[in-house]
């Protein structure tokens, strides 16, 4: 998602207003626990910070479909990111002199942080943990 930072940049304007959808492939989702990522918004603000930086102010929401952790369902997750980031000169995907910005890593990486650890279709809610001659333990149990 690239940003043209032009008009921050020429005194225009002190602030670029982003309200963007975003779409990803498979190939986006290849090595994570992802199925599918979908109707993901991002919106928020850009503006300049110090001499050497932008500020960046987002909110992200969408729906992600993950594998339910007991019977590998796919389960969706809803989530709502805030995003505050100062984005320094000194990072590889932005230089002042530059006359846009590539905020799709940032996006991406606050995504990947949202993930949870476990997630359970409520259908599988009331799966049986036990039976005749079997229990399911956890590792706190001995």
């Amino acid at each position: 998602m690239i940003i043209d930072l032009m008009p921050l940049n020429s005194g225009l304007t002190e602030e670029i207003y982003i309200n963007e959808n975003l779409s990803f492939s498979k190939e986006d989702l290849k090595d994570t626990d992802i199925i599918e990522l979908k109707d993901v918004n991002v919106k928020g603000t850009i503006y300049n910070g110090s001499l050497n930086e932008y500020n960046l102010n987002l909110n992200v929401k969408g729906k992600m479909i993950l594998p339910c952790s007991r019977t590998l369902k796919p389960t969706q997750h809803d989530f709502d990111i805030e995003i505050t980031e100062n984005i320094e000169e000194n990072e590889e995907n932005f230089k002042k002199s530059q006359k846009s910005i590539d905020i799709f890593p940032i996006i991406w990486e606050n995504i990947l942080m949202e993930i949870p650890i476990r997630i359970i279709n409520p259908e599988a809610q009331n799966i049986e943990i036990k039976g005749d001659g079997w229990e399911l333990i956890t590792d706190s149990e001995k």
